[in-house]
């Protein structure tokens, strides 16, 4: 009576872990980047405060020296008015170079609340 094997293949395992490896690597490369996002996010909403574009601007070049945040600059920025509210806006493009002329491309943008 033969006993079929069960479980995955030496070829199969190895697979797996390169894809694993793969996957990680470009974790790796993603995560600055969202940690960056989350900063600029919270210098925005602490620019909000500024009365004048002079003033938002300035708001967020100081908290971009704190965060170090090299992404988007305080010219950048876009602050308009809703109402009696400042509101502050920004986007911009994350170029990820993968392999070759593959890159992926992280298109961010928010506004303050």
């Amino acid at each position: 009576m033969k006993h079929q094997q069960r479980g995955i293949s030496f070829i199969g395992l190895l697979f797996f872990c390169i894809i694993l490896v793969c996957a990680g690597i470009l974790a790796a490369q993603v995560l600055p980047t969202l940690v960056e996002f989350q900063a600029i996010t919270k210098a925005v909403n602490k620019a909000k405060e500024g009365t004048t574009v002079a003033e938002v601007r300035s708001i967020f070049d100081k908290a971009a020296q704190i965060d170090d945040i090299k992404s988007v600059n305080a010219k950048d920025l876009e602050v308009t008015k809703e109402g009696d509210k400042t509101v502050v806006l920004f986007a911009y493009n994350k170029e990820i170079h993968m392999v070759g002329p593959a890159f992926l491309l992280l298109k961010y943008t928010n506004k303050s609340k």
